[in-house]
């Protein structure tokens, strides 16, 4: 199962990518802030529970769905391109083993203990 829930997210990840090609903003901007929904973690510095929340809303699929179709809605590129970095980056995440945080430590994620 672990191995077709990696395949299923690679796929994802390769969508997301697609979806950006077809947007007039530069790859350089896709490649340099592709990490930047990990500045979620930074709530962990607070303690768990903040640092689930924030790593939660910067890791949301559905989030990151809403934001590039609220973009394309309004025709405005900036609003797709970040829910597709959000979208690509936590497929990325969720590839590798990491998912949705849990309150009580980083290491308890909805796809288990990492």
């Amino acid at each position: 199962m672990k191995s077709s829930l990696k395949i299923e997210e690679f796929c994802m990840l390769i969508l997301g990518t697609f979806l950006f090609s077809k947007l007039s903003i530069d790859w350089w901007w896709f490649l340099i802030l592709f990490l930047t929904p990990d500045i979620g973690m930074l709530g962990y510095l607070k303690d768990s529970k903040l640092g689930a929340i924030t790593y939660n809303l910067l890791h949301h699929k559905g989030i990151a769905i809403i934001l590039y179709l609220t973009g394309i809605i309004l025709k405005n590129e900036i609003l797709q391109f970040i829910g597709l970095l959000i979208f690509s980056h936590a497929s990325f995440d969720r590839m590798l083993g990491y998912g949705l945080k849990f309150k009580d430590n980083f290491n308890n994620t909805h796809l288990g203990k990492i």
